[in-house]
This record gives C-alpha cells, sequence and structure tokens, in this order.
C-alpha cells in the first residue's frame, strides 16, 4: 500500500482531507482515527501533527506526506517537495522596533527569536547573514518586549499583532510558505505515486479554471479564441443554424465574468458556466 502521511489538527488537516476526498481517495469521518485504509486505492492514511510528517518521510517510514513548506524546511528532514497544493498560503518576515531596522543586511550581530529556528538558520547562512538564532514555541511578539531578542521571524499576514506589539516588518519575505506534497529526497519513480500527484493536479486545475460553452457566429471564431484561447485551443461543433458553430473552452475561474462580458459583446450568446469536479491534462 501507498503510505500517506495527512496533518491531523487544523486548517491544513481540513483542507488536506478535502483534497484528498476531492481527489478520490477515502477519508476519515472522525478526527480521532488516526489510521485509515483505502483498500480500493491501495493506499493507507496516518494522521500526524504537520511538524512530524517531513521526519517520517524523510526517514522513509511513510512514502508521501503533506505538510508545509516551511515545516519541510524547518525540519531539516531528507524529504523534497513534490508538489504545491494551493492551500495553507503562509508568508514568514523579519520584524524589529519601530525604526530600528530597515534592510535584511543589518541582521547581522543580533538576536532572532522564532520558534522556526531551522528554517531561519538555513536562510541566514545562505544569505551569509552572521545572527544568532533564539528557538521560541509558541507566539514570539513579546519576546523583543522581554529583552530575548532584537528581531523576530514570524508569518505575517496583516501585521496587526506586530504593531500592536510596537513591531515593523522590513526587508524581503524571507519564506512564501503553502501546504506541498513531499517525498523522500532519495525515494525512487513509484507509479502510485505518479497517480497520486496527477489526482491532486487535476483537483487543482478543477479548482482553478470552470467549462465555458456558448454560441458563435462561425466568422467570429478567431476573435473569440483570442479571449479565451483554452489550455490549447477551443472545441468548435457546428450547429444546425447555417454559419453558427458551439463552441466549448475552459477559463480561469477569477475571470469568469469579464470573459462573459467580453465574448457577449462581439457576439457570442447563449454563454453558460459549468464547475468541473476532476480532470486530467
Amino acid at each position: 500500500m501507498l503510505r500517506v502521511a495527512v496533518p491531523n489538527k487544523g486548517s491544513l488537516s481540513e483542507a488536506a482531507v478535502e483534497m484528498l476526498r476531492e481527489a478520490g481517495y477515502r477519508q476519515r469521518r472522525d478526527s480521532r482515527e488516526l489510521v485509515l485504509a483505502d483498500h480500493e486505492n491501495d493506499a493507507e492514511f496516518f494522521f500526524l501533527r504537520p511538524r512530524d510528517i517531513a521526519v517520517y518521510v524523510g526517514a522513509g517510514t511513510l512514502d508521501v506526506g503533506i505538510t508545509g513548506r516551511d515545516l519541510l524546511l524547518d525540519s531539516g528532514a531528507e524529504a523534497r517537495e513534490v508538489v504545491a497544493l494551493g492551500f495553507g498560503e503562509s508568508t514568514f518576515r523579519f520584524a524589529a522596533r519601530v525604526g530600528t531596522l530597515s534592510e535584511l543586511r543589518e541582521l547581522a550581530g543580533h538576536r532572532i527569536a522564532t520558534s522556526y529556528s531551522g528554517l531561519v538558520t538555513r536562510y541566514l547562512t545562505e544569505q551569509g547573514i552572521p545572527a544568532r538564532v533564539v528557538r521560541l514555541d509558541g507566539a514570539v511578539e513579546t519576546a523583543v518586549r522581554l529583552g530575548v531578542a532584537d528581531v523576530i521571524a514570524d508569518v505575517v499576514e496583516t501585521g496587526t499583532t506586530l504593531r500592536n506589539a510596537g513591531l515593523e516588518v522590513f526587508g524581503e519575505p524571507l519564506l512564501r510558505s503553502e501546504a506541498v506534497l513531499v517525498r523522500p529526497a532519495s525515494a525512487p519513480d513509484d507509479a502510485r505515486v505518479d497517480v497520486l500527484v496527477r489526482r491532486l493536479q487535476g483537483v487543482l486545475v478543477a479548482r482553478q479554471y470552470v467549462l465555458m460553452d456558448y454560441d458563435l457566429p462561425a466568422e467570429l471564431v478567431a476573435d473569440a479564441s483570442k479571449i479565451a484561447p483554452g489550455l490549447e485551443s477551443p472545441t468548435v461543433s457546428p450547429l444546425h443554424e447555417p454559419g453558427w458553430v458551439a463552441v466549448r473552452v475552459m477559463v480561469p475561474r477569477g475571470r469568469t465574468n469579464q470573459v462573459m462580458d467580453e465574448l457577449y459583446a462581439i457576439g457570442a450568446r447563449a454563454i453558460l458556466v459549468t464547475g468541473i469536479h476532476a480532470c486530467r491534462l
């Protein structure tokens, strides 16, 4: 069986379970269930702490796992990212007292508090910045006020929490993270993993695109194709009405209404939009 690690709790877990379910895999209904066998798809799912998943996968105990890119890099495990999954996005930034630091090179010689010591240490080493990393569990916003550190490195969303603590972000983000599928770094090709990857990529595409059908005078197909070219090209079929064709094309979900407006403006009619449940490209 293909052994798959899935986050056990939190929003990362919920999104991972939903994505696997959309990909056709059986998933648990009770959060207390820690191991689930899907015999139909020859897979077994282990629900683990997100921070531990890269370690298990890197050791070869499990074949693949879903975790955050930040947790993968922080773990130092011998595991590699296979595909980004499009959820669980976060941005890691440095922050210091307002007005004290403005560029990353100014980190040299400072104490940096973070709960992601492996990630930050790796970043500083790659950038050639000599600084001391102070590892803390949980929230680190008070570390500067309490004199434990001069700078913090943490996930930043709106920045409100930092401002309330008298801090401000500076420099470029040290990492943009999201959920990723990981494998052991030296694992050989595995057809079962390839199937899982194709299914997950199919879910990603289905979430990002819709199918659009419309009727159009045949002489306008070239103009319509410039508005909505599709992934390869539109599917065009003749209608019973002479001179008219039916067109089907994949359109980015976020541009649906704009594309409909533009197609209508050049003469398209009976424009219909349908969601995509799954696909293979």
